[in-house]
């Protein structure tokens, strides 16, 4: 035994340059195997070749490597590469496309560490963290497709300076508490605004409100969409975030409204969500072990009304308006759900800042409005064809460029058609979601409020109930609940346009079908810059100590400066000081006959102030200031016992 194991260790003879390698004997070769009762000590047992340890002496042998490491010396008559049972192969052994960095036979890195051996674990690890860069990636898609399509929706409105069309009235360091009068309706937007210019530019604050609507539309829808439909999510996410709904209220400036129809699919999602209280028995998450069972327990029962009041912020912000669309909505899921007193209780909860304002602001409501505000056709289907297609509003300067021709129209409504039919076979489908019911029987309700006021017996009953309560005059406006339908419609598409092209066509499909909402519909939104003579008059307004109103005039409600490009927008003034601003709310809307409709305003103050004003009695009117457009003569004002404090190129202030 000792004999052969020192035969065996004898080093190799050195063979000079450009001789052949040396061959082993043939003959079967002897193996040695480590003896393990016998371990630790110097004694190896030889065993011939067998099963384990076939006979390799007649298989070629490679060429024996330039450089050999210490310690790879083999025995003699063993062929090079031959790695004995129970010993891996070293890497010097192992072929290059085996090695680790591809370090040569034989050879060792520069920094003269080798590499180690890379286990399957790590392989697997690396596989699974490419995955979840890519599930990353398709997790935040939704939010990516909704900023790619504000910006081609808002277009030159990204520019340097504000966007003043209609409602959406920003102004230069607007105040935190103005005093006005009337029905709330900018509670608490206008709020919110001033709270965040103090923080960052005003000019940014409404640009990223913007941006935000489309980007908050288009992440909720495709919550609303199972994850590993990740295709379809973007399917749904496009629709709610492009639609004509979106549209003609973004054109009258509504942003606030819009705020809180992107926030309504996560309020969707979290009353339909089911409780997280942990089964008996489960072993609590890591972030309750540290909390008593007790605690954990009252925080799970809480978990699903924290869900819904961080889901209802944004409408919260909206006002009134977002907020009743948003109780239209959830509250037939809540019936559904058995959630009604949770649910109503935080849609009544974040109603306060505006409710309690206006059950003491002593407004009224003009039944006239019923008439004014009632749905349009603005395509060539009637105006069932209009709201069907998830248009329809009352006001012609809210079109788009082209939206009444027959083709769009058709597309649009072949659309909303595809998305009820997706909808409806998600009754059959086993995963259907807990909301589908509650949904689908708001949307109804919200399209049923939009009609009503489209024919004689609907606007007749809405008008009797708008003189019994002046409440009930939000309902005038009813094509605003279209809303759940718009949402309704977008989940739809997904269950019909599931995966591959037909989803692939899906995510486009709403913007060829609405392509003239591109680039601020063709140049309806631009943002401009105030002049100086508004920056100028409010510094000194504001800075007055004394009480007493400003008087705008002439005396209506919007403008058209030439500054803004003619753009029709609601004065200005009404959001700029902090004191009581007293200006005309009286609403003239035209008719498709040609005619205007009139409709009263609601602050009983300003209409004492317009009766003051139509019957000449200027030194009656309840006005410290009054501002007036440089157009306008001063001289009558003067006589009534105001003095001029300010003449600019713009605006002309007196002051009595």
């Amino acid at each position: 035994m000792d004999a052969d194991r020192s035969s065996s260790a004898q080093p190799k003879p050195a063979r000079p340059d450009g001789e052949p390698p040396v061959r082993p004997e043939s003959g079967p070769l002897k193996h040695m195997r480590l003896d393990p009762e016998r371990a630790g000590s110097d004694q190896t047992e030889i065993v011939p070749p067998g099963p384990e340890c076939p006979d390799s002496s007649d298989r070629p042998v490679p060429d024996q490597p330039e450089h050999v490491r210490p310690g790879d010396e083999r025995p003699e008559g063993e062929p090079m590469g031959h790695v004995p049972p129970g010993r891996d192969r070293a890497e010097g052994d192992r072929p290059e496309d085996e090695r680790p960095g591809g370090v040569p036979r034989g050879g060792m890195p520069s920094g003269g560490v080798r590499p180690e051996r890379v286990p399957p674990e790590a392989v697997r690890a690396g596989g699974e963290r490419l995955e979840w860069v890519r599930l990353g990636l398709w997790r935040v898609a939704p939010a990516v497709l909704g900023l790619g399509l504000a910006v081609l929706a808002l277009g030159p409105a990204l520019g340097q300076g504000l966007v003043l069309r209609y409602d959406l009235v920003f102004v230069p360091d607007p105040p935190l508490l103005p005093d006005r009068g009337g029905f709330p309706r900018a509670v608490p937007s206008d709020l919110v605004v001033a709270l965040l210019s103090r923080v960052l530019p005003v000019e940014v604050v409404q640009k990223g409100l913007l941006v935000g609507v489309f980007v908050l539309a288009a992440t909720g829808a495709a919550a609303l969409v199972p994850p590993e439909r990740r295709l379809a999510r973007l399917v749904a996410a496009a629709c709610y975030a492009w639609n004509l709904y979106l549209a003609q209220r973004l054109l009258l400036g509504q942003w606030a409204l819009l705020l809180g129809v992107a926030g309504l699919p996560w309020a969707v999602r979290a009353v339909g969500m089911s409780g997280t209280r942990p089964a008996s028995g489960a072993r609590p998450a890591s972030g309750a072990r540290l909390m008593s069972g007790a605690r954990a327990t009252r925080r799970a029962r809480f978990a699903p009304l924290t869900r819904l009041g961080a889901a209802l912020l944004p409408a919260a912000v909206g006002g009134f308006q977002a907020m009743l669309v948003s109780a239209l909505t959830l509250l037939p899921i809540a019936v559904a759900r058995r959630r009604v007193t949770v649910v109503a209780g935080v849609l009544a909860l974040f109603s306060l800042p505006w409710a309690v304002p206006a059950l003491g602001s002593g407004a009224v409501t003009d039944p006239a409005g019923v008439d004014a505000f009632a749905a349009r056709a603005d395509g060539p289907f009637g105006v069932l064809g209009s709201l069907l297609s998830l248009g329809g509003i009352w006001s012609a300067d809210a079109g788009l460029p082209g939206q009444e021709s027959w083709w769009l129209a058709t597309a649009r409504l072949l659309m909303v058609g595809v998305g009820l039919f997706g909808y409806v076979r998600l009754r059959s489908d086993p995963d259907r979601p807990a909301w589908w019911g509650g949904l689908a029987v708001a949307a109804a309700a919200g399209f049923g409020l939009a009609a009503l006021g489209a024919f004689q017996p609907g606007r007749e009953a809405l008008k009797w109930l708008v003189a019994l309560w002046p409440g009930f005059g939000p309902l005038r406006d009813g094509q605003v609940y279209l809303a759940p339908l718009v949402l309704l419609v977008a989940v739809g598409l997904t269950a019909a346009l599931r995966s591959g092209v037909s989803a692939s066509v899906g995510v486009v499909a709403p913007v060829l079908v609405l392509p003239t909402l591109a680039f601020g519909a063709f140049g309806r939104l631009a943002a401009v810059t105030y002049p100086p003579d508004w920056t100028a008059v409010q510094r000194i307004v504001n800075a007055d100590p004394a009480p007493g109103a400003l008087l705008s005039l002439p005396w209506g409600a919007h403008r058209a400066f030439a500054w803004n490009g003619g753009r029709i927008v609601l004065d200005p003034a009404t959001k700029l000081f902090e004191r009581r601003v007293l200006w005309d709310d009286t609403l003239y809307v035209g008719l498709p006959d040609g005619g205007r409709l009139r409709v009263r305003g609601e602050d009983p103050l300003n209409r004492r102030a317009g009766e003051l004003l139509a019957a000449g009695d200027l030194a009656r009117l309840p006005a410290r200031y009054v501002l007036v457009a440089a157009s306008q003569n001063g001289f009558l004002l003067e006589r009534a016992g105001f003095k001029t404090i300010f003449r600019g190129k713009d605006l002309h202030l007196l002051r009595r």
